[in-house]
């Protein structure tokens, strides 16, 4: 029997915060030593067999930069939405099976710390024999002391393997020091069970985990170098093995173990395990403590720490966030951690509130960061991303990023800004017609850091966003460039990307979508609205085509089709975005009223109440994706969406829902560099910590041009 090492990420450890908080959890920080206690996990358990590690979707990158670290390869399952341990090991049971039936799991958790390695293997190496007949063994660690922090065991005494006589749930401190008395061991929450044994199990006690998680199986899928579940995870229901399996079974016995063993789950622990000076202090970065005692002082880098005449406190100072703590609390870091989540954000109370506030944001943070930090004055053009601090950050140059910029520094010439719009919206171009530009007078799609051409493709997209731009810079600043005849050249260079059964072909793997047409009629209505009457023709295509392929007769809008343009197949054919649905409907509102084409105006509206279907009422925001019965299908929520969202409410005249849009998309724009932004927001609320793209900045001054004009702000 082959065994099979799984290491569960789960756990939120908010009893660590600040430095444990939903971007990087526990597992994945420096608490004792210098790894992470995941990566020390993995490097105990590697020499056992391959590993397998399960954790939440947005650690994905995290799992994989931390292994990497090690250079230690394992499968990697990700979870859309936590649901507590069964769920977790049922999905690695389920997958050890389907390529092992006598696969034989050894399931400890990222966030334990156990130095001695070599032990802990001689013991999962005992456990597994005893496992092999069908049996779950549980690794009992033989207590120090009591402690409020552990479940317990009761077992028979002495060496080997016993039968479980009792699961105990975490006691209070004299009853601790009874069952310490009575030989109980801590329940450490490592496993080792066959994988068919805890399927079994899971089937017989909690069937509705199992179902859940084996149609979550069927209907994931590989993302990068990891397997995703599908939504039927959701599902599930939200219950730990203990009390799903371990606390019911007949089958459950426990090793008792000798070894070092700490679940490092407060501060206290962490003081415990950590070096001390001659006075009991931890002290780490730049901390000044003097007459202070047996204290736990940590800062971030920038931070200045002094203690003075302190004894028995935890002073941690990270993220912008300070904890104090007696060292004998450590356990209620949750309770204030919990009162601090409970708070509810301040938000805006009228519109008039939001439109003053996100017009100080544009002038005074988002348009001077983005041209001073995000504007590349080395190469040309600017910068595809921003660190949610404001640190330039260094990608590949991707052929939509131009026109967007140009776009939103000539809209912050028409709103008045008097900042640098005009040499900023002109740096833009000035690099777009440099180095994006190929002969036919096409946008290429992508340039290296330096501006050199990596893929010469001329996409739809990025045709569009150029052509936006153009239109954008020519209503403000119409006589410095013959802008108009560089989009007619444009516009002929499309013809090549025609298809027969109308509309366009884009390149790529999708060549038969909805989402290049709409950025091609926004940017068509630009020039129309510029004063180009030429682009009549081109708009009205587009939107005949939308009104007869794209949209069906509930106003739902798929994404992709095939060359005749019917639905495509398989699930690419079942996308419905609701992000899209709002963009959409503006458009064809706006067209619509410009044609005096009642049929456009009525599609517009229902596509925005398809679209209202993907609002989550929880964190009133949209989320990124159905499928075509309008059912969940990605619940993350990124920034583009909620632009959109606050964009149609206040077109189709429902201010309420408007100022809910705008107070999520506020949450969005709260960074430590002001004018920058977090673009992913998972389903707990928060956000993935990751760079600031600058093509949102396009969204985000979209719909503020709309807020402005419905209500106009008082600080113009």
């Amino acid at each position: 029997m082959a065994v099979y090492p799984v290491i569960m990420c789960g756990g939120a450890g908010v009893r660590l915060w600040p430095t444990s908080r939903p971007d990087r959890p526990k597992p994945f920080a420096k608490l004792v030593g210098e790894v992470s206690s995941f990566q020390d996990t993995v490097a105990r358990v590697a020499a056992l067999g391959p590993c397998l590690v399960v954790g939440g979707l947005s650690h994905g990158p995290l799992i994989e930069s931390q292994m990497a670290g090690l250079e230690i390869d394992g499968h990697v399952i990700l979870e859309p939405a936590p649901r507590d341990s069964a769920a977790a090991m049922a999905a690695a049971a389920v997958a050890v099976l389907r390529d092992d039936p006598d696969g034989v799991m050894v399931v400890v958790s990222a966030d334990h710390y156990v130095p001695d390695a070599e032990a802990f293997r001689a013991a999962v190496t005992e456990a597994v024999e005893a496992a092999k007949i069908g049996r779950i063994v549980t690794l009992g660690v033989r207590p120090t002391g009591p402690s409020t922090a552990y479940g317990y065991i009761q077992a028979a005494p002495g060496p080997g393997v016993h039968a479980v006589q009792a699961f105990v749930e975490k006691p209070d401190e004299a009853r601790a020091a009874d069952y310490v008395k009575a030989g109980y061991l801590w329940n450490s929450g490592n496993f080792v069970v066959p994988a068919q044994t805890l399927v079994d199990e899971l089937k017989r006690f909690a069937p509705e985990v199992l179902a859940a998680v084996e149609a979550a199986v069927d209907a994931g899928h590989v993302v990068g170098k990891a397997f995703v579940l599908g939504a039927p995870f959701l599902n599930a229901p939200k219950i730990s093995i203990d009390y799903a399996v371990m606390e019911r079974t007949a089958r459950a016995l426990v090793l008792p173990v000798d070894f070092t063993w700490a679940d490092v789950g407060a501060w206290d622990a962490v003081l415990g395990l950590s070096p001390r000076d001659d006075d009991g202090n931890s002290l780490q970065g730049d901390v000044v403590a003097l007459d202070t005692a047996g204290s736990l002082i940590r800062a971030a880098a920038g931070v200045q720490v002094m203690a003075l005449g302190v004894t028995d406190l935890a002073i941690i100072a990270e993220g912008g966030k300070v904890l104090v703590c007696d060292l004998g609390s450590s356990q209620s870091v949750k309770a204030g951690y919990d009162l601090i989540k409970a708070r509810p954000a301040p938000g805006f109370t009228s519109l008039a509130e939001a439109s003053a506030w996100y017009d100080q944001w544009l002038r005074t943070a988002a348009w001077p960061l983005w041209w001073t930090l995000g504007g590349d004055h080395e190469v040309g053009g600017f910068l595809d991303a921003l660190s949610a601090d404001g640190r330039p950050v260094r990608l590949s140059r991707r052929g939509r990023v131009p026109g967007r910029m140009i776009f939103s520094y000539a809209l912050a010439g028409h709103l008045g800004w008097q900042g640098p719009w005009r040499q900023a919206a002109r740096h833009g171009l000035d690099f777009m017609l440099e180095k994006f530009a190929r002969q036919d007078g096409l946008v290429r799609a992508l340039l290296s850091e330096t501006g050199e051409p990596l893929d010469s493709t001329p996409a739809l997209y990025d045709q569009a966003f150029a052509l936006l731009g153009m239109a954008t810079l020519h209503g403000v600043d119409p006589d410095w460039i013959d802008l108009p005849k560089l989009a007619l050249r444009i516009r002929q260079g499309l013809v090549k990307m025609r298809h027969p059964a109308g509309g366009f072909r884009e390149s790529g793997a999708h060549p038969f979508q909805a989402n290049c047409h709409m950025h091609l009629l926004e940017a068509s209505l630009a020039w129309e609205e510029a004063g180009d009457l030429s682009w009549v023709p081109f708009s009205d295509e587009i939107a005949q085509l939308a009104l007869g392929a794209f949209i069906d007769h509930r106003g739902v809008l798929t994404e992709f089709f095939d060359e005749n343009w019917e639905k495509a197949p398989g699930d690419d054919g079942r996308l419905v975005e609701p992000g899209h649905q709002f963009e959409w409907a503006v458009l064809l509102d706006r067209w619509g009223r410009q044609r005096g084409r009642s049929d456009g105006q009525i599609a517009a509206r229902a596509l925005y109440e398809a679209g209202r279907v993907g609002i989550d009422s929880a964190r009133g925001c949209a989320i990124n994706a159905l499928w075509d019965d309008l059912s969940p299908r990605d619940t993350q929520a990124r920034l583009w969406p909620q632009t959109e969202h606050l964009k149609a409410a206040l077109v189709f005249g429902e201010p309420e829902e408007a100022l809910g849009a705008a107070n999520c998309l506020k949450s969005y724009l709260e960074t430590p560099a002001l004018g920058a932004w977090r673009d992913k927001m998972r389903l707990d609320g928060t956000f993935i910590d990751e760079a600031a793209p600058a093509t949102s900045l396009y969204h985000i001054l979209a719909a503020c041009r709309v807020l402005f004009e419905i209500s106009p702000p008082t600080s113009n």
